[in-house]
C-alpha cells in the first residue's frame, strides 16, 4: 500500500516531510497536498490511536506522501500493527545502543534479515497484494532512528553500522536536556552535538534529518546547509501554536482580551 514504492530516504536527496499529533485524517490530507514527501505521525507524544494511525497513513498515501509513525517507544507488538495498517516504515525514538538497532531491524524486517511474522491486513492489501508486498518489503520498508540523546550522539558511529538504517532524526529538545539544559537549542554543546551527528551520517551516507518550527526559505535552506537532507516542516501543533500566539497579540492590541476578562463577557458565534 506504500505510496512510494521506493526507498523514501537517500543522503543523495533532499526531502521534505509534515508532522501530525492530531489525531484527525483531514489534517493529513491538507499536508500532502503541500507534495511533502512524508507525513510522520506522531504516537509518543499524542493521544492518537492505533486506528486513528491507520487512517492517517490512508490519507497520507491517497494524497502521494508515504506515512512514518513514529511510536511510542521501543515496542514491537505496536510496530507489528503500524506496518500492518501499511506504514512505509517507521521513526523510533531514542535509539542508544547498537542492540537496540538490532532489535528494531528485527521487528520490522521479514525473515532471513528479521523477525516479523507474516499477516493479511491492510498493508498487503487485504490478500490480494501479498506475495507482491512481502516480496518487496525488506528494500522498500524506511527505518529512522532518532538520535535524541548525548548517550545516543556518543554511540552514532555504532549506530549507523547497519544498512537497514535509512535515516537518523536529530531530537534537539531531548539533547539539550540530556545536557542539563533543556530548551536551550543554540548553546554550542547543543549544536555540537547535533553537528557530530550530521557528520556521521554524511560519512556512514544516511540521511539525517530535523525538524523546523518555522519554516521559511531561510530556515529550511539553513538546515541543508548545516548537512541535514531532509526536513520536517513545523507540525500542526506547531502551526496552532504560532497562530495563537498571533491571535493573543492581536486581540491585545484591540482591547478584546482585556474587555472579555473585566466583563465576563463570551463571545458567541452564530
Amino acid at each position: 500500500m506504500s505510496a512510494a514504492g521506493r526507498k523514501l530516504l537517500s543522503p543523495q536527496t533532499r526531502a521534505f516531510g509534515a508532522w501530525t499529533s492530531l489525531g484527525h485524517p483531514s489534517i493529513t490530507e491538507i499536508f500532502a497536498a503541500a507534495n511533502v514527501d512524508f507525513i510522520g505521525i506522531d504516537l509518543e507524544h499524542s493521544t492518537i490511536s492505533q486506528e486513528q494511525a491507520q487512517r492517517i497513513i490512508a490519507a497520507a498515501q491517497a494524497g502521494g506522501a508515504a506515512g512514518l509513525p513514529r511510536v511510542s517507544s521501543h515496542n514491537g507488538e505496536q510496530i507489528k500493527r503500524l506496518l500492518d495498517s501499511g506504514a512505509d516504515g517507521v521513526i523510533v525514538p531514542n535509539v542508544t545502543t547498537p542492540a537496540e538497532v538490532e532489535q528494531i531491524i528485527a521487528w520490522c524486517k521479514y525473515p532471513p534479515r528479521g523477525q516479523r511474522s507474516y499477516g493479511v491486513a491492510r498493508a498487503q492489501g487485504y490478500g490480494i497484494g501479498f506475495d507482491e508486498y512481502v516480496s518487496t518489503w525488506n528494500q522498500r520498508c524506511t527505518i529512522v532512528i532518532q538520535i535524541e540523546s548525548i548517550a545516543g550522539v556518543e554511540a552514532v558511529d555504532s549506530l549507523l553500522q547497519y544498512d537497514d538504517v535509512d535515516g537518523v532524526m536529530i531530537g534537539p529538545y531531548d539533547i539539550s536536556g540530556s545536557l542539563g539544559m533543556p530548551g536551550k537549542l543554540a548553546h554550542p554543546r547543543v549544536t555540537a552535538a547535533c553537528a557530530r551527528v550530521v557528520e556521521a551520517c554524511r560519512r556512514r551516507r544516511k540521511a539525517c534529518g530535523t525538524q523546523v518550527i518555522e519554516p521559511d526559505e531561510q530556515t529550511v535552506a539553513a538546515a541543508f546547509e548545516e548537512g541535514y537532507t531532509f526536513v520536517v516542516l513545523a507540525s500542526d501543533v506547531f502551526i496552532l501554536w504560532k497562530w495563537s500566539e498571533r491571535m493573543r497579540a492581536l486581540s491585545a492590541t484591540r482591547g478584546l482580551a482585556g474587555r472579555r476578562q473585566a466583563r465576563g463577557h463570551r463571545v458567541r458565534v452564530s
